[in-house]
């Protein structure tokens, strides 16, 4: 439901501003220290004489002067009424209420501001957080976040430092050090550790002698850093529910992620330290994901292959070792592994002489292919790569940091045709490829794909 705008806003979390119709008016400085002065009574009634004691701040009342003094209130109250008028007729008398006090010097006239809640924003801020210490998290943080917008500088600016808004100061303070604290806990409870930061180092910085607020944002970095463990770069693509996340470790421990495996054009899986090195992630793959039966793999693998046509098929005379179907390169199959998939996609061809050899074109083509096959056979899932190309396929006229660009450029690239090929693309760093790979190159290019849409990357990257 849509909260029609009021047609009056005054605002005195900050500097004071009237706005009539959705436009400021401009008060002079004295009217605008009176209406502050009249929100600072909070609702009560405050005669002339107080009026211009507070406001024109005078310390001596002199002979006769009373009369002239009223006069002065009087006509900043018009000022006020005629400024509140430009909403409609009767505004001005509705809101500022005139009212009468008899005392031994005779009757005194008095003024009382009556806003509505829409119409003070110190009222509305009030509501907001109290509405949000009864609420459930997911609501409370949405009130809190509202609250908090409101927030311009010191409440009642113009009067801040004065004794005649010293309760309303510290009651509005201390009410946005609730919301901020609540706010962390509710972000916390919802498990967004990112957003509660900000507003738990608001509130040290606010209020640095403050135990309590030191050590709940102890307690959220160290959230965060459990959180972020082995993460090196994380940027949500602008638009689109989609990460692109660079990590430090073991591809095979992503758990939640679909996996991505680079092969031959054979599709060779028996790691005989000749064919395929035990070391290598292909040769790792059999052994960790599939108990060392490399069979288990290759019927996997047949049965995907059956929907590709096959490029050539090697005599065993020319190829003495490992499988002799080859399949062009940028084939994908989609190989089931428990609740997830891996993607072994072909990116190299392995030569008679049993060595694997790519390029830059071959990777390309190849990340082209497997984006769209991710995106049909993935499950939505985050789909978890490693640094392809940097291993025995000795794609060396590219380094580590343009083999990385390539991956993230391809799959931002895919997006254009399938906004849903994935929640995240995780790439998966080794040591020794991370101390030569540049990540502030990728952030740069995620950067720039935000400024300019899903764009092309560096020409050294081609």
């Amino acid at each position: 439901m849509q909260t029609r705008t009021p047609r009056v806003r005054v605002s005195v979390l900050g500097p004071a501003r009237l706005d009539v119709n959705g436009s400021p008016v401009r008060l002079t400085p004295l009217t605008a220290r009176l209406l502050v002065r009249l929100v600072a009574a909070e609702g009560e009634a405050v005669t002339a004489r107080r009026l211009y004691r507070d406001v024109w701040q005078q310390t001596v009342e002199l002979p006769r002067q009373g009369l002239r003094n009223r006069n002065e209130v009087q006509k900043r109250i018009s000022e006020l009424r005629r400024a509140f008028d430009l909403a409609g007729p009767g505004h001005g008398a509705r809101i500022i209420r005139t009212g009468q006090l008899p005392s031994g010097h005779g009757t005194q006239s008095t003024y009382q501001l009556a806003l509505s809640e829409d119409e003070l924003d110190s009222a509305e801020f009030t509501r907001l957080v109290g509405d949000a210490l009864r609420a459930a998290p997911a609501s409370a943080v949405r009130l809190l976040a509202d609250a908090l917008r409101l927030w311009r500088g010191r409440p009642l600016t113009e009067v801040h430092d004065e004794e005649i808004a010293s309760a309303p100061v510290r009651r509005l303070t201390q009410l946005r050090e609730t919301a901020l604290r609540e706010l962390v806990a509710g972000h916390t409870a919802l498990g967004r550790y990112d957003l509660a930061l900000p507003a738990a180092e608001q509130a040290v910085l606010e209020r640095p002698d403050d135990a309590e607020a030191a050590a709940a944002l102890a307690r959220l970095n160290t959230r965060l850093r459990e959180r972020h463990d082995g993460e090196l770069l994380r940027h949500t693509l602008r638009g689109l529910r989609v990460d692109v996340v660079v990590v430090r470790g073991d591809l095979f421990e992503q758990d939640d992620a679909n996996l991505v495996v680079g092969f031959s054009d054979t599709f060779d899986t028996f790691a005989d330290d000749i064919v395929i090195s035990r070391e290598s992630v292909q040769g790792q793959l059999v052994d960790r994901l599939f108990a060392g039966r490399h069979k288990l793999l290759d019927d996997q693998l047949r049965r995907g292959l059956g929907e590709f046509t096959p490029l050539a098929t090697e005599s065993v005379r020319a190829k003495r070792r490992g499988r002799r179907i080859r399949y062009p390169i940028g084939t994908v199959v989609a190989v089931p592994a428990g609740r997830r998939r891996i993607f072994a996609v072909a990116y190299s061809r392995l030569g008679n002489d049993l060595r694997a050899r790519s390029g830059p074109a071959d990777l390309r083509l190849s990340l082209e292919r497997l984006w769209p096959s991710v995106a049909r056979h993935g499950l939505f899932k985050p789909v978890a790569i490693p640094l392809i190309g940097a291993g025995l396929s000795r794609i060396v006229e590219l380094d580590r940091t343009q083999l990385l660009l390539l991956i993230v450029e391809t799959f931002t690239q895919s997006l254009r045709q399938d906004p849903a090929v994935s929640t995240e693309l995780r790439v998966v760093l080794r040591a020794g490829d991370l101390e030569r790979t540049d990540l502030s190159a990728v952030e740069a290019f995620l950067q720039g794909a935000d400024e300019r849409g899903l764009v092309s990357p560096p020409a050294t990257v081609r």
